[in-house]
């Protein structure tokens, strides 16, 4: 998960059916210094109604082969990324400034686009949060919430059989 709000889909029986996704409730948006924001909550909140409605028949309802192909192994430089933040925390935590600040700067060189290790960081700032949060989303050249993969609903087909 890279950043808030996300969702993933859960059935009864502890099955992960969606994995994490942008998760907005209502269509948004935004624009900041000319650069926009926009999320699909109308298609998402459509699509899990359909899937609460319908379950495993839902289209909405990944396969197991199409959720493999979302959710790949991380890679080292993620899993030490991870890591990293893990350590900037406890280090913060402790009172060590500057080990923490160290670690935060690792993860995020590791992995760039996790929103939450750079949030997490600029939270001791607050003062320089907000420019902070400009800086990056104005020279990043990824969407800030990645677009759904989901059939719109108009393109949905009929219930699996």
């Amino acid at each position: 998960m890279v950043n808030v709000p996300t969702g993933v889909w859960i059935d009864e029986k502890g099955v992960v059916v969606r994995p994490s996704e942008t998760a907005y409730t209502t269509k948004t948006k935004l624009t900041f210094a000319g650069k926009s924001i926009t999320t699909e909550g109308d298609i998402y909140v459509a699509a899990l109604r359909d899937w609460v409605e319908k379950g495993d028949k839902s289209v909405y309802a990944l396969s197991d082969d199409e959720f493999r192909k979302r959710v790949q192994p991380r890679s080292p430089a993620l899993a030490e990324a991870d890591a990293s933040f893990k350590l900037a925390v406890y280090f913060h935590n402790e009172g060590s400034t500057e080990l923490a600040e160290k670690y935060w700067k690792h993860a995020q060189e590791l992995n760039p686009d996790d929103w939450n290790y750079h949030r997490q960081d600029w939270s001791f700032t607050p003062t320089e949060a907000g420019k902070k949060w400009m800086d990056k989303f104005q020279k990043t050249d990824k969407p800030y919430y990645a677009p759904l993969e989901m059939p719109k609903p108009a393109e949905t087909k009929p219930d699996k059989q």
